[in-house]
């Protein structure tokens, strides 16, 4: 095929072309599936990375939007994947720590389907409030929250979200039990009730609240995360407030279909890499107030164990189902 028909046949198709035109001289392009609508932080994450690697592989890679039902429709289509070698699929929290607690059957397993390449990003989560309430700090929020005779709403991205969870266990260790969750679908309709005073808090995540704190449009209470995020360093992390231990955050890693090659494995993992210590890469990641996770497969594989296990108990202790 001449390049301005592959090109073409790329528009037509609804997908996105990520990569050089040195990249143009592969036979057939790289597949990376993400499970969210196209402009999201997700995407975005996954475009900028995929620039990156796309230089470096000097590969095509052509980013294939399937949102919906929480990931659960890109894992699958992702899973059942013959193209081995020729499909990623953008991993998160959702995907491969939450879903299979808080679905009671899925057309994917999340240990057995595929084969961890590295991780991508994480987005830390913070406690945001709007500018009516009384509190700056921790000490002050919970001295407030614990005033309110009829309690404190706080909303989420939505039922099962890392926003949700991480609020979940924010309640559990800050031991206030008068906090009700009030599940929004998605971030934006969530923060736009807490800056118009229809809920005084909500969990966001880095990505999403910056514009919003920037503009003094609401305030942060602390960030979830044991170090403060570098473009917003006035705003203490929870544990430095006394929040022992307490961490949260929505993260993402690639994947591929188990039948894999490991030289597969190998091969995106070493782009993936060099993706991530790229200078411009992580400009614009920083830019974004998400941090790069950079480390091996083997590393991604402990890390998303050690999640699963603990999400799962925060899904089972609030008895939390999505079916």
């Amino acid at each position: 095929m001449q390049r301005k028909q592959f090109l073409a046949a790329l528009a037509c198709s609804g997908l996105a072309l990520a990569a050089g035109p040195a990249a143009l001289a592969q036979d057939k392009p790289l597949e990376w599936v993400v499970g969210y609508a196209a402009g999201g932080g997700s995407d975005v994450v996954a475009r900028v990375i995929a620039e990156a690697m796309g230089r470096n592989m000097e590969r095509v890679i052509v980013i294939n939007n399937k949102p919906g039902a929480g990931t659960n429709i890109a894992a699958e289509y992702s899973a059942r994947s013959r193209d081995h070698g020729n499909l990623m699929f953008t991993a998160d929290f959702a995907t491969l720590a939450a879903n299979p607690f808080l679905f009671s059957k899925l057309n994917y397993n999340a240990e057995r389907d595929f084969k961890p390449v590295g991780m991508l990003v994480r987005f830390p989560m913070l406690l945001v409030v709007n500018n009516d309430v009384p509190a700056t700090n921790l000490s002050e929020f919970l001295a407030w929250a614990k005033q309110q005779k009829t309690g404190v709403s706080w909303g989420s991205a939505g039922l099962g979200s890392p926003h949700h969870l991480v609020g979940e266990l924010f309640r559990e260790q800050a031991g206030i039990s008068n906090m009700t969750h009030v599940p929004y679908r998605g971030a934006a309709p969530a923060v736009q009730d807490v800056v118009g005073g229809q809920i005084p808090a909500m969990w966001a995540d880095s990505a999403t609240i910056i514009p919003f704190l920037s503009e003094k449009k609401l305030k942060a209470i602390g960030v979830a995360s044991p170090a403060r995020v570098d473009v917003l360093p006035q705003v203490a992390t929870l544990q430095e407030q006394g929040l022992k231990g307490f961490e949260g955050y929505a993260w993402q890693g690639i994947v591929v279909p188990t039948g894999s090659s490991a030289e597969v494995v190998k091969k995106f993992s070493q782009s993936l890499q060099q993706a991530l210590a790229d200078t411009r890469t992580k400009a614009r990641l920083a830019a974004m107030g998400v941090e790069p996770m950079p480390g091996s497969a083997e590393q991604m594989g402990q890390f998303v164990r050690a999640e699963r296990g603990k999400w799962g108990r925060v899904i089972s202790a609030n008895n939390i189902k999505l079916d």
